[in-house]
């Protein structure tokens, strides 16, 4: 599956003005892509993971880790490549920004101005898997 980039960063860049990290990358991806969802059900898997998992902050992913993991199951039908692709997806960011954690990050919250480069980063990281 090959997705557009630059629509997927777009959607991303909109969705992120007023979405958490989680919600943006998994809608920026699954709309890109064409699956089949709303943009309320998207919203309803997404949002429990913003702000590191229900706003822990200090003891949650960051949200676009984990958007673009629940996005990839979506995208994928073979458990076997979901999981590898979740592993993947987890240490290439982790490798990017040094941690995955959502506080230091954002500085707890106080500054998401890295954010939506978070987003569009693992985003484009799942098109590349998906496109293999």
């Amino acid at each position: 599956m090959k997705l557009d980039k630059q629509i997927l960063e777009e959607k991303i860049r909109d969705y992120r003005t007023f979405k958490s990290c989680s919600e943006s990358t998994l809608m920026g991806l699954c709309e890109t892509a064409e699956y089949p969802i709303s943009q309320a059900e998207m919203v309803k898997l997404g949002c429990g993971f913003a702000g590191g998992i229900g706003g822990t902050f200090d003891e949650g992913t960051c949200g676009a880790v984990t958007g673009a993991i629940i996005a990839n199951g979506l995208l994928n039908d073979d458990p076997g490549k979901i999981k590898a692709n979740a592993k993947e997806i987890f240490n290439t960011f982790k490798e990017e920004y040094g941690t995955v954690r959502c506080d230091i990050i954002s500085k707890n919250g106080d500054d998401k101005s890295p954010c939506v480069d978070c987003c569009v980063f693992i985003a484009n990281k799942v098109a590349d898997l998906l496109d293999e």
